[in-house]
């Protein structure tokens, strides 16, 4: 157990300070109270899941007293270090994968946070982490590019590839077929699990970001130069490639598509959000923040804040996007009218964000470890969720938007329910 740092550090001195962590810690005191006899304290605890609890974290970039307020359902706690990514299966929205900075990927339920299988075998930082269409397979992918798939019925890896440094993953949304972009700037495409194979080679740079558009044919893919291209997948040919002015300035971050797929949606580090015409490869509009001038320097060796687009997505309901951004700003703009409609501040960077499917409503997580509602139509938060007691790393919402699945710094995923009385 690392000891903690900083004034605010607890020493262990004996058994009364122990009990005292215990009960500032995430899980409420009867919950923890019934494990006491099982905990050895002069064992080194900290491989098992229960030892999780009793670490202090390092609160790095986060307010004193954050995790004391706990609105989560359902903590699921057998990470042991950061949880970079989530997903929900998609048919029944019952089960959650989810893979992390320890290396391990782990398929849990929803409902109570009880471990369902294990995805083993990873030999570096889980990334990216998704189901198939129907739900039948979970795939899992490492940094290092180590890709495993698994079915979900049985629980056993029914297919596995390495590939160079793994920058996303994706799967189809009406095949086994799963997608996938690396650092040498190559998009690989694989049915599953027979493992054929389609290469599509990019320029000689990262494949930052991609997404297969509805019509499952085409999918866009942006690379750390700035450039975009929109790939046929059958013919493993590129139908548009939009670069120079028509490209962006810095590496791509995010890209998105609306419901049918005819307007695309690029973000950049540029701090530009491209909107285009997906049959043409034409830009139609390019969203740009005003005051994108970085914040300056407070003090000697700090640095000036950076800005960038981190994520951004198209409303199913309303000719509207939202564009999330690292300096908290949360864009809505108006497709109709190519114009700013609202601006929403987060105090902290926006990680990531998601519409929900039926209504004008937008999540967002961010670097405080909040999640918080958004109504886009006025611009104005409906709720924010808290219990985490670091960053909020990803997110997904299940299909009727009743509840929240996080990702944290924390070593944690916790489960929220966001039923809201309007409805």
């Amino acid at each position: 157990m690392e000891p903690a740092e900083g004034p605010g550090a607890l020493g262990f001195h004996g058994d009364e300070e122990i009990i005292e962590v215990v009960e500032l810690g995430p899980p409420g005191p009867d919950d923890l109270a019934d494990e006491m006899e099982d905990v050895d304290f002069d064992d080194e605890g900290a491989e098992e899941p229960d030892a999780e609890a009793w670490e202090t974290e390092d609160d790095e970039g986060v307010e004193d007293g954050m995790e004391a307020q706990d609105d989560s359902e359902v903590t699921f706690s057998l990470h042991s270090a950061s949880v970079f990514c989530v997903s929900l299966d998609p048919k029944t929205n019952t089960l959650a994968v989810t893979g992390g900075e320890d290396d391990k990927a782990f398929v849990w339920r929803v409902s109570d946070g009880e471990l369902l299988f294990e995805c083993s075998g990873h030999k570096d930082s889980v990334t990216c982490a998704g189901f198939s269409h129907d739900s039948v397979f979970v795939a899992t992918g490492d940094m290092s590019g180590l890709i495993k798939v698994w079915r979900v019925d049985t629980k056993e890896e029914v297919w596995s590839f390495e590939v160079g440094d793994l920058e996303w993953m994706e799967w189809h949304p009406q095949a086994h077929v799963l997608l996938a972009g690396t650092a040498d700037g190559n998009s690989w495409m694989w049915k599953i699990p027979s493992g054929d194979c389609k290469t599509f080679q990019g320029p000689a740079c990262p494949a930052t970001c991609g997404r297969i558009l509805p019509d499952g044919k085409r999918a866009v893919v942006g690379y750390e130069d700035g450039t975009m291209r929109i790939w046929d997948l059958k013919q493993g040919t590129s139908l548009h490639v939009l670069k120079g002015q028509d490209g962006h300035q810095d590496p791509l971050t995010c890209v998105a598509s609306n419901q049918d797929g005819s307007l695309i949606m690029t973000g950049s580090v540029d701090c530009h959000a491209k909107l285009v015409n997906s049959s043409t490869g034409k830009v139609v509009c390019v969203f740009k923040m005003e005051s994108m001038t970085p914040r300056a320097p407070t003090g000697e060796g700090e640095e000036a804040e950076s800005n960038s687009v981190e994520s951004l997505g198209f409303c199913n309901v309303m000719p509207l996007a939202a564009v999330g951004y690292l300096d908290g700003t949360l864009a809505i703009y108006d497709l109709s009218t190519q114009s700013l409609r609202h601006k929403c501040q987060h105090e902290s960077g926006i990680v990531q964000l998601l519409w929900e499917e039926s209504s004008a409503v937008v999540y967002t997580c961010s670097l405080d470890g909040a999640v918080r509602l958004w109504d886009a139509r006025l611009g104005k938060m409906i709720s924010e969720y808290r219990g985490h007691s670091a960053e909020i790393l990803d997110f997904a919402v299940n299909k009727d938007a009743s509840i929240v699945v996080t990702t944290s710094g924390d070593h944690q995923a916790k489960v929220f329910c966001v039923q809201r009385p309007d409805r």
